[in-house]
Formats: C-alpha cells, structure tokens, sequence
C-alpha cells in the first residue's frame, strides 16, 4: 500500500510549474517551458524518493497546450532524456504515478467536437506516461462526463466513445465516481460493459452516494474486481471535507484521526491510496508517518520543517512538541501531529506571530544589508499598527530567504501555511 498526492508539492523549492496564455504562446516559448517544468517535475520525484512517497500525480500542466497547439510539436524525443531519466527515478524507486484530465475532458459530450477534442487530451496524458517510459499501472483517472438529462444514454455514449480510443489510451485508463452526478454504482455499470478498472472516490460518495445502506469497504471490495492483471494495485482516492466550503470541497489538510479510521476499516487490503487536499505531500507525510514507524529521525525532520509555523500559532504546544522528541527510543508520531493539528487550530496572534518572525529574521540580522534591515522594521511596526498584513511580512522574509539561500527555511513550512 503506498499513500500519496496530486500535482503540487508544497515548501519543495524549483517544483513550481510554468505556463503561458494562449495568445502568447509559440514554438520557442513553448520550449522553454516545457524544460522548465519537466525540471520541476524532476524535483518533485527526488523529493518524493527522498521521503519515501511511491504515489504522485502528475499535473496535466506538464506540457502546456499538450494537446491543442503543442500536440504536433515533437516535444517527447525534444526532451527524451529528460523523459528518461525522470523515468527511471520513478522505476527505480518503486513509485506509481498517474494523471487526472481535468473537468473540460468530457468523452461522453454530445457534441461531436468536445468529444474529439476530449480523445485529444487523452491521447496526450497516455503520450506523456508512455515517454517516461513506464508501463500500464501508471494510469489516467477520468469521470464519465456529463449526465445531459439521461444517465443512461450518457453512459453508453461514453462507452461508444471510450471504444474509439487508441489501445494504449484505453490500457492506462481508469474511471472515477463523481460528487454530483455518477454515483459509485453507475460508474461500475460502465466498468462492468467496457472492462475498466474503478477509481472510489471517498468524499464524492459521502457527498452522491449509491446507497445509504452500503458501507465505504463494500463498495472498495467491489471496485477491486474490476482491477485485473496488469493494472496494478487497486487505487481509491480519500479526502475529507471542508467545513468553510461548498459540499464535496477538499479540506486543507487531512486529519489524521479520521483518516486512521478509514485505514484501519480497510483492514490491511493492499491498496494504493491518492490524497486530495490542499496541503498536498504535507499531508501525505502526515499519514504515512502516522500508519508505519519511521523513525525517530523522519518526525525530527518533519518537525525542523513546521517548527516556526507551530511556534506563530501556539508557543506552548511548540514546547511540548520538542520535549516528546527528547526521547530518541520513542516514536511519539501521532502525539506529534495531534499537537500539530491542535496548533493549526489555534488563531494567529500578534504577539507570537511577531515572536516567530524574530526568530525567522535571526538568520538574516548578521549578513542583511541596511536597507533591508530598514525595510525589516518598517513592516514589523505596520504589521502592529494594523497598517500593513502578516502576509505582507512573511513574504518579505521569504524574498530575503531566497536571496541568501537559506534553505531550512525555504524547505519549511512557515511561509506556506
């Protein structure tokens, strides 16, 4: 069983990806960017194998306008070392990864366009995986589409189309129920005619569900007759939802209690599990550290990254977090992250978010020049006369972090959360 997360990774220094608008774009620019991103991309899987994290999504942003105006560009034997080699860090570290076309990648459209325009897409996310180079468990997640007033004859246009799809398209893909209109139970209606695997989404059927009656491990029990050889473990997605937020809303992070309770409910099945939060790898962490024992090491390194971001939300839960990992024969991981959850609740104050930016400025004060120094002051002093945001301060540490390089810093999580 691996835990993971998609497309983004949070306080990982060169993973940002670039994109362009549509009315700029041409071959040059088009170039540039895509060696950029497949850069960031490297970056993310080195720190997935560094942490130990063996499940990523691949963002659809990799190559922009990879299948509109870039999709006869020859950008896979372009960079086919890049391909390469990201490639085998992916084999090499035992790590799965798949891509997700977004919402705007309907195959089962009843206008004839989109549909085309929807097998040009998929025909780019399944040209992607097959330059890394990996084989069939690498998917493609996709929703059946739109209802258009009748579900059924949605359903079976989507299989009609799904038909048309080149092999390799159709090797790698796999569907997903959704939050509002393919309930878990349509969605297997279409696997059980086209024979393909079943993604179970969590939240969307805690939001549009089959049937009351029936538990999360039903259905999960049933999605995994569809997964055949060859394709790998089964997958589900989990995510829980946001209090703030619409219905079906991903939560900022997991809360690791209440994903405990849906893991052990899986009672040991060997499934491979994709988070969708906004905290993205944060949370992936989170879990991991919280199902297996690490290490006292891993939680020290975790806890290096949220130390300055506990300490401006509460000093105290700061101090007891550092004192369970005095004991170097323990692994207090779900201590930690209960401490670590209670903080998050807590509101900033001024008080210690002034304390935390002190102790963030200490590593510049020696080498920062006057002006900065100056520029320091000035928005401490706005920051406490409400002239002026806690934001506007912390990204002006972060500015001055890059400029020094500091990269405990800029591998933290103060700046990010």
């Amino acid at each position: 069983m691996s835990i993971g997360y998609a497309c983004v990774a949070v306080a990982v220094n060169g993973s940002e990806m670039k994109s362009c608008t549509l009315k700029n774009a041409n071959e040059e620019l088009l170039l540039s960017l895509i060696k950029h991103n497949l850069s960031a991309l490297e970056s993310v899987i080195d720190y997935n194998v560094v942490n130990g994290i063996k499940l990523f999504r691949i963002s659809s942003d990799l190559i922009p306008f990879g299948s509109s105006i870039a999709a006869d560009m020859p950008w896979h034997e372009s960079f086919s070392g890049e391909f390469s080699r990201i490639g085998q860090k992916i084999f090499k570290a035992g790590m799965r990864v798949s891509m997700h076309p977004g919402q705007y990648t309907v195959l089962n459209s009843i206008n004839i366009a989109v549909v085309e325009r929807a097998i040009k897409d998929l025909d780019y996310h399944a040209k992607v995986l097959d330059a890394l180079g990996l084989d069939v468990e690498h998917k493609m997640v996709l929703h059946l589409g739109g209802a258009y007033g009748n579900k059924s004859l949605a359903i079976k246009r989507f299989i009609a189309h799904y038909l048309q799809l080149k092999p390799a398209v159709q090797s790698r893909l796999v569907i997903e129920n959704d939050d509002t209109m393919f309930n878990i139970n349509d969605v297997l209606e279409a696997s059980v005619i086209a024979d393909i695997p079943v993604v179970f989404d969590s939240l969307h059927n805690a939001v549009n569900p089959a049937d009351n009656a029936a538990s999360e491990l039903d259905w999960i029990k049933i999605c995994a007759t569809t997964w055949k050889m060859g394709d790998g473990l089964q997958k589900v997605h989990y995510s829980q939802q946001n209090p703030s937020k619409k219905t079906g809303a991903h939560s900022e992070t997991i809360e690791f209690e209440k994903f405990l309770e849906f893991y052990h409910r899986l009672s040991g099945r060997d499934i491979d599990i994709m988070l969708e939060v906004k905290d993205k790898n944060i949370s992936a962490l989170k879990c991991i550290n919280c199902v297996s024992n690490q290490g006292i090491g891993t939680l020290e390194r975790e806890w290096a990254r949220y130390k300055y971001s506990i300490l401006e939300r509460s000093p105290a839960e700061y101090e007891r977090i550092r004192t369970i990992l005095t004991d170097k024969n323990s692994y207090p991981a779900l201590v930690m992250y209960r401490l670590i959850e209670d903080a998050y609740r807590t509101p900033i104050n001024k008080g210690n978010a002034v304390n935390a930016a002190q102790h963030v400025w200490g590593y510049f004060k020696n080498k920062a020049t006057k002006f900065e120094k100056n520029r320091f002051d000035q928005l401490m002093k706005k920051y406490l006369s409400d002239d002026s945001s806690l934001t506007s301060l912390k990204n002006y540490l972060r500015r001055i972090a890059r400029k020094y390089n500091e990269r405990y810093l800029l591998n933290g999580y103060y700046f990010y959360l």
